[in-house]
């Protein structure tokens, strides 16, 4: 077992977090060291000196906790476990101890919304039955009907259909997902008290920080009766905004910040305090409550995910983005991938308006997708985004140019949207396929034997093995990318230039750091100065379209 004294050799400094460089592994995919085709905590120790030699700050780990894997590991039946497939807590210790020896620090996912179904505290409250303090801890109510067969209300479920489900007793329960999570109860203070335990479980083990699952929705008004939203078919950002704000009831309710609060506390009793970042799917205004310096710190900023390749629509999001930071006391957050998304080397080369999930059921065909023109795209939009003031946070594989893995075979399918839509959405297998590391063997090298999504013939060619060294190479550029960055940050703001063409971001850091976008269809002049670093070749000095490049004095 691993001397916890080793554990916290990371930097001192409390804001380190500030203009950091994220590096998120879903571990399931990332390495699988004891060949069982799934990814495990020993497979990530193993190669933390790839982010160390990439050049990043810090890695955040998907979760890693006991699951059936109704939800890909965010149905949680021990927050404070390892899953055995994946490991155990001296190999989670062990992990952590080197990623502080290579200079990185960890941030773990907290998923506190729901649990798993399998979770001691359901598995109970099924059996006491209603009214017990045990089905306290969840949202049970009776149902609506002559004979209680109707559900409580009309909440719709993230991953479609009702939000509620039935139980033997004839009692419903809440599951805003899958139905193998259950909502926790938060007006429950043993729920409460239970996530500070766990807070301070993990930082106790050296953990730098915390990514908070669904941050926005754990509040409900549960208030009888329960209020209908009477429109269901409205998406979550349609019905967000549909209401006023803090309203809504059961997502961004004014309450929620109270938890928040009371978490910093917690996270600010350590040194160096402990970060926070918030996943909550809410308007800019609104998510920058959850970054203040007296809750979370940071949130996610997904309006610049969302954005197109658009030279004015990005200016706008990131002025936004930069001014709803500045107002928290926050950094900006970047990001152009996750393990929820379509792989931006596929998204941003689709046309404007493309429904992905009509993509992705047509196997990436309709329309086809031009790999080496995405691949352009992407590379010159991570030199944008790590030109940008704030912490840019990177999905693993980003780094090799990964697309999206669109035609994945039904039968292979685990996302559960699959299906509990009735097989209308394909769901996020395609950004989950496991990395090649090498260009051959059975599941190029991500593990001894095979993976558990399987990986297309073109992976070889995306491989660390086939980037490693080469010049041009989209791994070298995140490599000599990182490594400037470091150098070059000054500051967290940036100039707009007014004279810049139309369908160019060129703007100016601290230091004489300038970064030029050109997102048009045509070659600009390059601006004054020395060339650090381009995306693509420049065309006779010039700057072609889809390609960023940064200057120097």
């Amino acid at each position: 077992m691993t001397d916890r004294s080793t554990l916290d050799l990371s930097s001192r400094d409390p804001d380190w977090w500030r203009q950091a460089v994220v590096y998120q592994i879903y571990p399931r995919s990332f390495a699988d060291a004891d060949g069982d085709g799934l990814g495990d905590l020993r497979g990530i120790t193993r190669r933390l000196g790839h982010l160390a030699a990439l050049g990043v700050d810090a890695l955040w780990l998907s979760p890693f906790y006991p699951s059936e894997l109704a939800d890909g590991g965010y149905d949680v039946a021990d927050p404070r476990g390892v899953d055995p497939r994946l490991g155990t807590l001296d190999d989670f210790e062990d992990l952590v101890a080197e990623a502080h020896r290579l200079g990185l620090k960890v941030i773990v996912d907290i998923v506190p919304n729901h649990s798993s179904h399998r979770h001691a505290w359901f598995q109970e409250a099924l059996y006491a039955g209603p009214g017990s303090a045990a089905r306290d801890r969840y949202v049970f109510r009776d149902g609506r009907g002559e004979h209680g067969e109707l559900p409580p209300a009309d909440w719709q479920s993230v991953f479609g259909g009702s939000a509620w489900k039935r139980v033997p007793d004839g009692q419903w329960y809440l599951h805003l997902f899958a139905p193998e999570q259950p909502d926790l109860n938060w007006e429950n203070q043993e729920v409460r008290a239970d996530y500070r335990t766990t807070l301070r479980f993990w930082s106790d083990r050296g953990v730098d920080g915390f990514r908070i699952d669904v941050a926005h929705a754990l509040v409900k008004d549960l208030s009888e009766p329960l209020r209908d939203l009477g429109r269901p078919e409205l998406s979550r950002e349609e019905a967000l905004t549909a209401l006023p704000p803090g309203t809504h009831p059961f997502y961004d309710r004014d309450d929620v910040h109270e938890i928040y609060r009371d978490w910093r506390k917690i996270l600010d009793a350590y040194r160096p305090p402990r970060m926070a970042v918030a996943e909550a799917w809410v308007p800019g205004a609104r998510r920058a409550l959850y970054a203040r310096p007296d809750e979370l710190g940071q949130a996610f900023n997904f309006e610049y995910l969302q954005a197109g390749w658009d030279a004015e629509e990005l200016r706008q999001v990131i002025t936004d983005s930069l001014a709803t930071a500045r107002a928290a006391g926050a950094s900006a957050t970047w990001v152009l991938s996750n393990h929820d998304v379509v792989r931006h080397a596929s998204r941003l080369t689709l046309p404007p308006g493309t429904d992905l999930n009509a993509w992705l059921l047509s196997g990436g065909h309709a329309p086809a997708v031009d790999e080496a023109a995405g691949l352009r795209r992407a590379r010159a939009a991570t030199l944008l985004m790590l030109a940008l003031p704030g912490s840019a946070y990177v999905y693993q594989g980003e780094e090799l140019g990964l697309p999206e893995v669109a035609d994945l075979p039904t039968e292979v399918l685990q996302d559960p949207i699959w299906e509990q839509t009735g097989h209308v959405r394909k769901g996020r297998d395609g950004c989950r396929v496991p990395l090649p590391w090498t260009t051959s063997g059975p599941s190029y090298g991500f593990g001894p034997g095979g993976a558990w999504l399987p990986q297309p013939p073109g992976f070889a060619a995306y491989a660390v093995e086939a980037q490693d060294g080469v010049e041009g190479s989209t791994l070298e550029l995140y490599r000599t990318a990182l490594r400037l960055r470091r150098k070059l940050l000054d500051g967290e703001e940036l100039t707009w230039a007014a004279d810049a063409p139309d369908g160019v971001l060129r703007f100016d850091r601290g230091g004489g750091w300038r970064c030029v976008a050109n997102l048009s269809g045509a070659a600009v002049e390059v601006p004054a100065g020395e060339v650090l670093l381009s995306s693509a070749p420049l065309e006779d000095g010039r700057v072609g379209p889809d390609t960023t490049v940064w200057l120097g004095r």
